[in-house]
């Protein structure tokens, strides 16, 4: 399989379209559910491992600040690894980003996300 193959919105797994609306909307048992129970993200230099230490983080990650996301593009970068990239825009310092999601997928749920510029 091609690496690095450019993929639209609606060709990206369903895991990954619905776990990145659920994260926005701060829906925590939405984006919970698209994890492996064994599951690891990093983002922002820390690393959670397992659903109660990625439940705390999605909890808390973006609470103190108000900001809107856009899909700008995505990449298969390996058979079951993706790359996202969403641009935020809010009342954070800068004012706005663009992060890198990197998915890895076990089955139909997340099993890694990096989340990094």
């Amino acid at each position: 399989m091609d690496t690095n193959t450019a993929v639209s919105w609606d060709d990206l797994p369903a895991v990954i379209t619905t776990y990145l609306p659920a994260h926005e909307a701060r829906d925590i048992a939405a984006a919970l559910a698209a994890f492996t129970a064994d599951a690891v993200v990093t983002d922002e230099g820390r690393t959670y491992r397992g659903h109660d230490e990625i439940r705390a983080w999605l909890a808390a990650t973006g609470s103190e600040y108000t900001y809107t996301t856009a899909f700008t593009g995505a990449a298969r970068t390996a058979a079951a690894e993706f790359d996202v990239v969403q641009h935020l825009e809010g009342d954070f310092p800068g004012g706005s980003a663009d992060l890198h999601y990197r998915f890895a997928l076990a089955g139909d749920a997340i099993s890694r996300l990096v989340i990094e510029p």
